[in-house]
């Protein structure tokens, strides 16, 4: 019995648990995106090879150290290496050496290559948190896309179901000679198109519901929704700004323009680095090495022959660059140009940003004046259909006016979903310009 309870209770938790994890919420759905989308796992992996440029370039401040060793047999008139003799014998050989390099002086590119790997570390970041922030709009969109296929869908159901009871009380007033029966064939028709008009929404609903799956990377189609949330319009917020506030925010916070700025600064480390080669390299060395071989008339032991055999090599060199065929000169050249290049891609950036946030900021106020007005326009047709079922009720009007009044009274509250779902979408897009995270969009 005490089992029996237990196992209860454990499906109830289960269930439970299904339950409050089945339908995702919008904030699930970003959270889930920004954690699993490909597009970001690669930027993610970009910004982590710039980490591996920065160990190299810190790499190259430090000493080189290398070690070899060889041996081998003679047969015939070979030189023996312990005492730079020729002889005519069969021996053995042995040789070992240890190299140190250090870099003293370079031109100062080993400075600037670690300038620049910093910044290319931060400019990849930038480009991580553009691709999120694009990635839930896109997922934002996706999402409040469903919930307006769904508002949709509760429209033509509840209609229909005004329908049912107007097909009924129609048969009623057929029956009793009240109405002719093509009325009763009109509210049929009716019933059979809007039943058409439910299959329609229905698949509409699964097929967004679909396509936000994908784009979560999530394959369980069949078991995967959304929470039944109501987003009211709240009030206009950041759009209540003025425009050139919003710009002047945009061009400060948005990662378009920190990529771009970010890409003038490594054009001109690009340049830095290319001007060093024409100054002198110095550099330091250190080597030892020793020898051994068999053949030792004296008889010495392996390890003392090292001792006796070895030698010691250590100086400074400078190497100072006359003429290379003017490739120093091409390769600076080449970054002068990819620097002015970069700057018009800067200039352009900002010119682009400007343009997209006058866009977002008019469509913004533009779908809330759609809102309101569709809102005016559902009331205004509210009263005709109220008007149009009192006459249809009462027989003063046909069945075919009232169809068209009902039509039009569903179309009204179509539109309403519609311009309320577009303009929570294009206020969330200038939240975006105006700097706020996507991760920190409140809907």
């Amino acid at each position: 019995m005490k089992k029996s309870v237990i196992l209860f209770f454990l499906l109830i938790s289960v269930q439970t648990f299904y339950s409050q994890t089945k339908e995702w919420t919008l904030e699930q759905c970003v959270a889930h995106a920004l954690e699993n989308n490909i597009s970001i796992k690669q930027s993610e992996l970009e910004l982590e090879s710039t980490d591996i440029d920065k160990l190299v370039a810190v790499g190259n401040f430090l000493p080189t150290l290398n070690a070899n060793a060889n041996g081998a047999k003679n047969t015939g008139l070979s030189l023996n290496p312990t005492n730079n003799q020729l002889e005519n014998m069969t021996f053995g050989t042995a040789s070992g050496a240890i190299n140190v390099g250090l870099n003293l002086f370079d031109g100062l590119r080993n400075v600037r290559q670690l300038q620049r790997a910093k910044l290319s570390k931060l400019s990849a970041q930038y480009r991580l948190d553009q691709m999120k922030d694009d990635i839930a709009l896109m997922v934002a969109n996706s999402y409040l896309q469903v919930l307006l296929n769904k508002a949709n869908l509760e429209v033509a159901r509840s209609q229909n179901e005004v329908t049912q009871e107007q097909f009924q009380r129609t048969s009623d007033l057929v029956e009793a000679g009240a109405i002719p029966r093509g009325d009763l064939l009109e509210i049929q028709a009716t019933d059979a198109s809007e039943k058409q008009r439910i299959a329609v929404a229905e698949n509409t609903v699964r097929i967004s519901l679909i396509s936000l799956a994908q784009l979560l990377l999530i394959k369980d189609y069949s078991n995967f929704d959304i929470a039944e949330e109501d987003y009211d319009i709240v009030e206009d917020g950041i759009a209540a700004l003025e425009v050139e506030e919003i710009i002047e925010n945009a061009q400060a916070t948005r990662s378009e323009v920190k990529i771009a700025e970010q890409s003038v600064s490594l054009a001109k480390k690009d340049i830095q680095i290319a001007k060093g080669a024409y100054y002198p390299t110095v550099s330091a060395f250190f080597g030892y090495n020793t020898r051994y071989a068999n053949n030792d008339p004296l008889n010495h032991t392996f390890i003392e022959q090292l001792s006796l055999n070895d030698g010691i090599g250590y100086g400074v060199q400078l190497n100072i660059p006359v003429f290379n065929g003017f490739t120093v000169r091409g390769n600076v050249r080449r970054n002068e140009i990819n620097l002015r290049n970069s700057e018009y891609l800067l200039e352009q950036a900002k010119l682009d940003l400007e343009s997209n946030v006058y866009q977002a900021y008019v469509d913004a106020k533009g779908s809330r004046k759609a809102y309101d007005a569709a809102v005016v326009a559902l009331e205004s047709q509210e009263l005709a259909y109220q008007y149009a079922k009192d006459r249809y009720d009462v027989g003063l009007t046909n069945a075919f006016d009232f169809s068209q009044s009902k039509l039009r009274y569903d179309n009204s509250k179509i539109e309403v979903n519609r311009t309320k779902f577009e303009y929570i979408f294009k206020l969330k897009v200038l939240e975006l310009y105006f700097g706020v995270p996507a991760s920190e969009l409140k809907f």
